[in-house]
């Protein structure tokens, strides 16, 4: 969805395979975030599941988007960075939240 987004506001199309290139670095970012966290077994942990996933989604998506030189200008590392911390954080400190109001 974000990726969809920052294409749509930067004029660059909503293709599938467009926005298939914008997302799969973070997607691998996220997938090994994943699996060093052993995410499965606490899903809904901020920490260290959350954290451990939104870092590597940042680093490893980053990372990849350099390799294969597309743009990791300073503004969009931190606009991503922030974005999928609400995102990846954001639904994990509710849940947390609303679980211990109970």
């Amino acid at each position: 969805m974000f990726c969809a987004v920052g294409r749509r506001s930067h004029a660059e199309g909503l293709s599938l395979t467009g926005v298939t290139q914008t997302a799969w670095p973070f997607l691998t970012g996220a997938l090994a975030g994943w699996l060093l966290s052993r995410g499965w077994r606490n899903p809904t942990a901020l920490a260290p599941t959350g954290v451990t996933v939104w870092l590597a989604t940042v680093i490893i998506g980053m990372s990849l988007r350099k390799a294969t030189s597309q743009g990791v200008a300073v503004s969009f590392v931190v606009v991503a960075s922030l974005v999928t911390a609400l995102l990846l954080l954001g639904w994990r400190a509710i849940a947390n939240a609303s679980r211990k109001s109970r």
